[in-house]
Parts: C-alpha cells; sequence; structure tokens
C-alpha cells in the first residue's frame, strides 16, 4: 500500500484524553535558512537515526504542523511550548513578525493548520545575549501588547485559571541584569499581570527555566516575581551518565529536592536523552557544547515520565505542577533530545507518553504521509541518503 494515495489530506487526529497538560519543548529551527546559528537538516545527514519519520520538512508548511499535532495529541502530548526570539535590534521597539527568528513555527505553520484547536501553544521567551531582552518599558510599551494580541487572546493559547502562562528562559541574565533589583523585576512583572487584568484575565503566570542544583536560587526567583521554575532538559553528572537506572534516579532526585523545598513553585520536565554531537561541528566557536552524552531507551524513558506524575501528585491542588508536565523535547533534531517519530526510535517515546500519562483510551493511527501516499513536504532540503549514511555509520544497509 505504500505510495498509494488514501486520502488527500492529514487524517484527522483522534486525541487521547488526560488529566495533565502535557506539554512538550518545541524548537522551530526547521525551515531553510533561519536557524542562523546551525545548518539544522544539513547538519545531521551522518546521523540516519535522527531522520524525521516523515524525512527532511518544511517546518514552514502548515501541513507539515498537521501531521506533528495528530502525532503529539494522539499520544497525550496537548501543547507545544515554541521557543521564542526575538532579535536584538528590535529592542525597545514595537514588535513585528518580521522582528522574530524562527517565527515561522507560529505564524506560517500553526496559525494556518487545519487542526490546531487540537493543540495549545506558549511561549517561551529566549533572553540569551546573542537575542533581544527587554525593560521595564519596553515590556509595557513593546512586549505585552504583542504578546496579547497575537498569542494570549488567540482560542489556543495555555491559560490556567484564566491566567496565560508565559514561560522565560534567562540562563545568563540579561533579563534580570535590566532591573536595578529584584523587587524592581517583580513590579514589572506586576504591571504585566495587571494589564492582563484590564484584557479580561485574573492575570499571569510566568515561570524562569532553571536546572542548577544551587536551590537556593529559587529564593531570588520569587522575589523577581516568577511564579514557579522549570527545566528545558536536564543535565547528568558524568557519574551517572553511563547507567540508564541512575540516570532515571538522578532526574528523580533532582526533581524530589525541588517539591521538597517549594512545592508550589516547580513543574516537572521529563528529559529523555542528550546527544548533541552534530552541534559540536556546527556550532564551534558559537556555542561550546560539552562532550555529555547520555542515554537511556524509550523504555527506560516510561520511568522518568512514571516519576514526573508521582511528583506531580504530590504537589499543592492550586500549583502549575499539579496540573502541567513538560516534555524534554519534541524536535531538537541536532541538539539531541526528541520525542518526535524518528527512524532511530519509531513511536517509542510518544507509547511512553501515552502509556505514563494519558488514559489511553484512544487508538492512535500510526501511518506515516509515505504510507498513504502525501508527499510534497520537502521542497527545501533534498532527500537524504539514508543507506549510505547507514553504511558509513553502522556498517551496514
Amino acid at each position: 500500500m505504500y505510495n498509494i494515495k488514501l486520502t488527500n489530506y492529514v487524517p484527522e487526529p483522534n486525541p487521547v484524553s488526560s488529566d495533565y497538560i502535557v506539554a512538550a519543548h518545541y524548537y522551530a529551527a526547521w525551515k531553510k535558512g533561519t536557524a542562523g546559528l546551525h545548518n539544522a537538516f544539513d547538519d545531521i545527514h551522518d546521523y540516519p537515526e535522527r531522520t524525521p519519520l516523515m524525512g527532511y520538512y518544511d517546518e514552514e508548511n502548515p501541513e507539515v504542523c498537521d501531521w506533528e499535532i495528530k502525532w503529539a495529541v494522539e499520544h497525550g502530548i496537548n501543547c507545544f511550548i515554541h521557543c521564542w526570539y526575538r532579535r536584538r535590534e528590535n529592542m525597545g521597539k514595537p514588535v513585528t513578525v518580521d522582528a522574530l527568528r524562527c517565527a515561522h513555527g507560529l505564524h506560517e505553520a500553526l496559525f494556518n493548520a487545519k487542526y490546531q484547536k487540537y493543540m495549545k501553544f506558549a511561549i517561551m521567551y529566549e533572553a540569551q545575549n546573542r537575542w533581544g531582552g527587554t525593560d521595564a518599558k519596553d515590556l509595557m510599551e513593546n512586549l505585552m501588547p504583542f504578546w496579547m494580541e497575537t498569542y494570549f487572546k488567540r482560542g489556543n493559547y495555555l491559560i490556567i485559571n484564566n491566567k496565560p502562562v508565559l514561560f522565560v528562559y534567562d540562563t545568563q541574565c540579561q533579563v534580570a541584569d535590566a532591573f536595578e533589583s529584584p523587587a524592581a523585576q517583580k513590579a514589572a512583572y506586576d504591571a504585566a499581570r495587571e494589564y492582563c487584568v484590564k484584557c479580561g484575565f485574573d492575570g499571569m503566570y510566568i515561570g524562569i527555566a532553571y536546572s542548577g542544583t544551587d536551590l537556593s536560587k529559587l529564593d531570588e526567583f520569587k522575589e523577581r516575581g516568577y511564579d514557579f521554575h522549570f527545566a528545558y532538559n536536564w543535565w547528568m553528572e558524568e557519574n551517572v551518565r553511563d547507567s540508564a537506572e541512575k540516570i532515571i534516579e538522578r532526574q528523580y532526585e533532582i526533581q524530589k529536592e525541588r517539591v521538597e523545598k517549594a512545592p508550589d513553585f516547580f513543574n516537572t520536565t521529563a528529559s529523555c536523552f542528550w546527544d548533541p554531537e552534530p552541534r559540536l561541528t556546527s556550532m564551534k566557536g558559537v556555542i561550546n557544547y560539552a562532550r555529555d552524552f547520555w542515554h537511556i531507551t524509550p523504555e527506560e524513558y516510561r520511568k522518568v515520565l512514571a516519576n514526573c506524575r508521582k511528583l506531580a501528585q504530590q504537589m499543592p491542588e492550586n500549583s502549575i505542577g499539579r496540573k502541567l508536565i513538560m516534555i524534554d523535547n519534541w524536535n531538537e533534531w541536532d541538539e539531541g533530545h526528541y520525542v518526535s517519530p524518528s527512524h532511530g526510535h519509531g513511536f517509542k517515546h510518544l507509547q511512553a507518553i501515552r502509556e505514563e500519562l494519558t488514559h489511553r483510551d484512544n487508538l492512535p493511527d500510526y501511518r506515516t504521509p509515505h504510507d498513504i501516499g502525501l508527499a510534497g513536504y520537502n521542497k527545501s532540503w533534498g532527500e537524504p541518503d539514508l543507506r549510505e549514511a547507514c553504511r558509513k555509520k553502522f556498517g551496514v544497509d
């Protein structure tokens, strides 16, 4: 039946139900020429196991997004958290789509997808020093009006307790350093929350990414006006990387410590693996990736997910962490952490998520575009020679 056209479009999703918001981090850097810092799919030619199951794809195509929505919601992922980048030259100015990096994932793909109603989305404001930061004036005059009208008011933005949820990645403290004190930053965030109230919401939840081990930082984050903290991914120390059992236990320990210290100030993240080998070459001198690879199988990933569920159930009823479990990551293909269907793992990571975090009350559809004769999703990249890549890397066809 391969390549026999059975339908004219992506089959309608059949979502599974869950007690949780299961939100996967989403890195939209797979439109040709948009990543800037690396070469996207061109960097994984020698890593055939990382090839997406639909093949290389034009990420700006809404039909590609509909496949991702279908596969995600049928396995329990019901929210994508898009990395949101503002270019430095836009700081202090009104925000436009043209002033953003990798905005196609939202503005070209998701916002034009037929099945977008099935998928919640949120943004994670990426404030590394190479991208645009903000201050109190810019936050209120430029960022908040754009976020409100462009994202928060959309019917499928992530809203909890009638509050839009904003994630912030400020590991280099560009945002924090723009304020004279933690109290000044909190005052700016409170003004942003009041802006949301004036727009019909009950405020806004703001979370900060932090995966470090110094938990005294949590008190500072609270002083700065954050409502919770989360991890983009979990770094594993050298002494645990060679043992799946230790990796699973370490992820649990890291998060359990946070729950015990501040149960209403944290939500869990389930990391699947970490292996940035392609980026070690493509981004050398731009970002210095350490050779700190670690892997667990999809079956072992189930234990990580079960632990996250267990910790979520221990958090206060009204906390973010009781409702939200985060997935690391949907599509970091070259940085080496992804649950999206791939030639190396198939749907196994998604199956683990469905088994551990949902009611399993649906029947997922495992057909790929190739199985039902749909094509045309790769007009930019050229087809990878997977057979040659397998010979080169594994010595097999």
